[in-house]
């Protein structure tokens, strides 16, 4: 498989960037996309020039690192993550373009490799229950509807990759945020910081500069682990009843 990629290239965060375009051959289609840049990447090496810098880890569709714009779609034409995605998906002499997430509150490192640890902010304003000292508790002490506990494990699913944002055309996080709100405001674990997770989340989410939410839906189509759009609801209401009870104290 011959292959023309177009392909974001920026040397740091200060400097401007454009799309080089790169000619890769022999490119098998059971090969998985980020192998494809690994061939581009030993070939640029070869002639002397700078590889293209991409973030990957598990490469397995569980760490969520290997966040790529192809062809304008978040992750690309298949509902997985780009480490998922493989050659078979596109045909024979194709144009490919190759973009980072595109998002002010996910600032561009180097070429493909974007700054995301604003989420890291927003989990670390709420996104935790109350841990008491002491050795853990037994597992089957605290008992969990099957309804909740289906739901809670639902939203744990997001891998915090990002697709969501890249998608959206606000650039917004909520549907970041309401997953990792409503997988714990639905336990009895979570119970205790129930109000303040959901206000400090929110809140924080607005800091980092990301968009407002206006329902779209591409966030929920994007997302490789399928974190359903009425999660947003569900933690818009969250969001009103802690705003209701705060205000009555």
């Amino acid at each position: 498989m011959k292959l023309t990629l177009r392909v974001w290239r920026q040397k740091n965060a200060d400097a401007d960037g454009a799309m080089s375009t790169y000619e890769v051959d022999g490119i098998s289609s059971d090969m998985s996309f980020l192998e494809m840049l690994d061939t581009l990447n030993e070939e640029l090496i070869l002639r002397g020039e700078d590889p293209v810098a991409f973030d990957h880890d598990c490469r397995e569709g569980i760490c969520g690192a290997c966040s790529l714009v192809i062809n304008g779609d978040a992750h690309g034409p298949e509902r997985t993550t780009t480490c998922q995605l493989h050659m078979r998906s596109f045909s024979d002499g194709d144009t490919i373009d190759v973009e980072p997430w595109r998002a002010s509150a996910f600032p561009v490192i180097k070429d493909l490799v974007v700054d995301r640890s604003a989420f890291d902010r927003i989990i670390q304003a709420g996104g935790y229950i109350t841990a008491p000292t002491g050795a853990a508790p037994e597992a089957h002490a605290t008992p969990v509807p099957k309804p909740d506990a289906d739901l809670a494990f639902e939203h744990a699913e997001c891998i915090g990759c990002g697709a969501c944002v890249a998608a959206c055309p606000n650039g917004a996080a909520m549907l970041f945020t309401s997953a990792k709100v409503n997988h714990l405001n639905v336990l009895p674990q979570g119970a205790p910081e129930r109000e303040t997770r959901v206000l400090d989340m929110v809140e924080q989410m607005d800091e980092e500069g990301f968009g407002g939410c206006t329902l779209t839906g591409e966030c929920a189509t994007a997302c490789p682990k399928g974190i359903p759009l009425v999660s947003i609801t569900s933690m818009n209401k969250e969001w009103l009843r802690a705003t209701r009870k705060a205000a009555k104290r």
